[in-house]
């Protein structure tokens, strides 16, 4: 598991380091016939900077991974853990100042590693777990802890925390139109719950973030991360994250946030607004508005100013772009045309390769958690399973979700618990090493 976990890190974060170089790529790798879908790989962009920076943050280590745009390999990694606090049962908090850190640790870190400059660099993006970062109108952190509410550095809830379980108990019971893109059930490690809970419990972080003529943000956090890139000089946020984690509508004819959704379980009108929680929201992969990496993030990142920042994704996302992209067939796929621009109509006559669809594929993402996901040309409503949303991992496709929140961890548990788990662990990291 091991091994292919640490193969499918490598194909992924090979993909998301390409993205903002190839972005206008990625509709047209999509072709569809009937109810089929294949990818259709195109050949390398030619690119006058060899290297790209993909930035993977979990829920225990940030990893950086520098990749050879010519020939997809990766050349260069480098990984650090990341603090987590845990004050109560079920909560689950992290800052992100110190996550801030170790990624700037880790992009150093991969292009030492892979013996590249500043001036080979062609684009970063990022992707992270779908965690909620607080912001106040200076862009300062706002703590989220009850315990030590002014302890400002811990302002970011994970994924995995559970305490709005109330809150998402009574977003369920109200059963608005919205929650059919979940399953019809909302999770409490969505953030809409959270953010209840933070305006329940937490008036003050609420009030200063998101509330009523607030000027802070509420992000997740790969958003925060490209936002961190920019030096807060643009402010988008990505499809993938907003659809699969904030309810947002994503309907290809309205693109929008459902007030009506907000009201119906206790948001006031004035609270949520679109300058704190999203205005513009772009699909992974399109460059962060901004003018690439900023001044102060460059000299953090070891990165030339101006470098193009990709609009980032949920980390079990880009790993099903990293999965599913990868070929299956030994390498029998034919050469995408790249002779004409690609149009709608162009992507759905016959497909370029000889890949297994896409429709018939599952990709199954390992980590803390484990995450199932399979796209499809039409909407596919399945209660108690997440989505259909579109266009969150693929162009022009729905996507589903399913899974186990605790998988990875309670594999962490069985083996560091077991008297052999030391012997096995050390000869993991050795086979890894070799």
């Amino acid at each position: 598991l091991g091994a292919r976990r640490g193969a499918a890190m490598q194909r992924f974060l090979a993909l998301l380091a390409l993205a903002p170089s190839v972005a206008a790529l990625l509709p047209s790798q999509v072709t569809h016939s009937r109810s089929v879908v294949r990818l259709a790989r195109a050949a390398a962009p030619r690119l006058a900077a060899r290297f790209a920076v993909g930035v993977d943050v979990g829920t225990g280590s940030a990893r950086a991974g520098v990749v050879d745009v010519s020939t997809g390999e990766l050349c260069g990694v480098h990984k650090q853990d990341i603090v987590l606090f845990n004050p109560l049962p079920e909560y689950y908090e992290q800052s992100s100042d110190d996550i801030w850190s170790a990624v700037c640790n880790c992009v150093r870190g991969a292009l030492a590693a892979a013996k590249a400059s500043p001036d080979d660099v062609c684009g970063v993006a990022f992707d992270a777990t779908c965690s909620l970062v607080l912001l106040d109108g200076d862009d300062q952190p706002v703590g989220v802890d009850p315990t030590v509410p002014d302890d400002a550095a811990r302002n970011v809830i994970v994924w995995m925390d559970h305490r709005a379980e109330k809150q998402a108990s009574r977003i369920n019971m109200v059963g608005h139109p919205r929650l059919a893109n979940v399953g019809g059930a909302i999770s409490p490690e969505m953030e809409i719950p959270k953010l209840l809970w933070l305006k329940e419990n937490l008036p003050g972080t609420f009030g200063a973030t998101v509330g009523a003529g607030a000027k802070g943000k509420a992000l997740d956090l790969s958003d925060f991360l490209a936002y961190k890139a920019v030096d807060g000089k643009g402010h988008a946020r990505s499809l993938c994250t907003t659809v699969c984690k904030w309810n947002y509508d994503a309907t290809a004819s309205t693109r929008q946030w459902d007030r009506s959704f907000f009201a119906s379980v206790g948001f006031d009108e004035a609270e949520l607004a679109v300058s704190s929680i999203g205005e513009e929201v772009l699909a992974p992969g399109v460059p962060m508005p901004g003018g690439g990496v900023g001044p102060s993030a460059a000299a953090a990142l070891g990165l030339n100013p101006g470098t193009p920042v990709g609009i980032g994704m949920i980390d079990a996302h880009a790993g099903g772009i990293g999965c599913l992209g990868a070929s299956i067939s030994g390498g029998a796929t034919k050469k995408a045309t790249t002779e004409e621009p690609a149009t709608k109509e162009s992507r759905r006559k016959e497909p370029t390769t000889d890949e297994p669809a896409i429709e018939a594929r599952l990709g199954l993402i390992a980590g803390t958690s484990t995450c199932h996901m399979a796209s499809s040309t039409e909407p596919c409503f399945v209660p108690g399973v997440w989505g259909p949303y579109y266009s969150a991992m693929f162009p022009e496709l729905h996507l589903n979700e399913g899974g186990q929140s605790a998988a990875g961890a309670m594999l962490d548990f069985l083996i560091s618990s077991h008297p052999a788990g030391a012997a096995v662990t050390a000869a993991a990291a050795a086979a890894a090493a070799a």
